[in-house]
């Protein structure tokens, strides 16, 4: 999803305030605390989401909260802070990206399988929004199943899902390490988009508008 047909999305620079939003929805946490705390939780998930180790167990922010806080925060000031960050977790999805997924849809299947480590409800709000929710008739999101790619589960889940062979897959991402080592990992092609190269992919397109811009497309990938 992101940097495939969601951009913008991770907004957690030094220089960001995430006491606009936090105020906004009701934070009592003073500037300097709620920037503090957004700070510290993403640096520990940073570290751990490389780690294999926290592959297939990859704690949800609610469980962050409670590692590094302990009972700090009440239940209301946890959902507070859980939500400022899925905020600037989440990006925007370009009008062009959501008529290439229409496209898309003409062809094949769609399903998605996502990293993210807020709750996955503005994720949702947002694909509601384009109206294409709809279009997916699976998904894994990482922040409900704790388990974040390349495992091979999450895809093996969507493909369990659509009872469907995994020969008649096919992934579409933009990471190498990510989406082409958890599709390697499950045994499905897989298509690189947004710049990335790899000799182990399918094919590597500059973004998904390029891919939906082939002639048979249909042919094309699955001759």
């Amino acid at each position: 999803m992101n940097s495939t047909f969601m951009f913008g999305e991770d907004n957690f620079g030094q220089k960001e305030d995430f006491s606009i939003y936090y105020k906004k929805i009701g934070g009592e946490l003073s500037s300097s605390e709620i920037n503090n705390t957004i700070k510290i939780i993403y640096n520990y998930l940073s570290e751990l989401y490389p780690k294999e180790e926290y592959r297939e167990n990859f704690p949800t922010l609610e469980e962050t909260i409670e590692t590094l806080f302990k009972d700090k925060f009440s239940s209301e000031e946890k959902t507070n802070i859980i939500n400022t960050f899925a905020f600037h977790e989440l990006g925007f999805i370009p009008q062009e990206y959501v008529e290439a997924l229409f496209k898309l849809n003409e062809y094949f299947i769609l399903s998605v399988v996502i990293d993210i480590w807020a709750p996955k409800d503005m994720w949702i709000n947002t694909f509601e929004k384009h109206n294409i929710n709809q279009l997916f008739k699976a998904s894994s999101f990482s922040s409900d199943c704790k388990i974040v790619k390349p495992s091979p589960k999450p895809f093996e889940n969507v493909v369990k899902q659509l009872n469907i062979s995994k020969k008649e897959c096919l992934v579409i991402g933009d990471s190498i390490r990510r989406d082409l080592g958890g599709a390697i990992n499950s045994g499905i092609d897989c298509i690189l988009v947004g710049g990335n190269k790899d000799d182990s992919a399918l094919a590597n397109f500059k973004n998904l508008l390029e891919f939906t811009k082939m002639k048979n497309l249909y042919l094309r990938t699955t001759h």
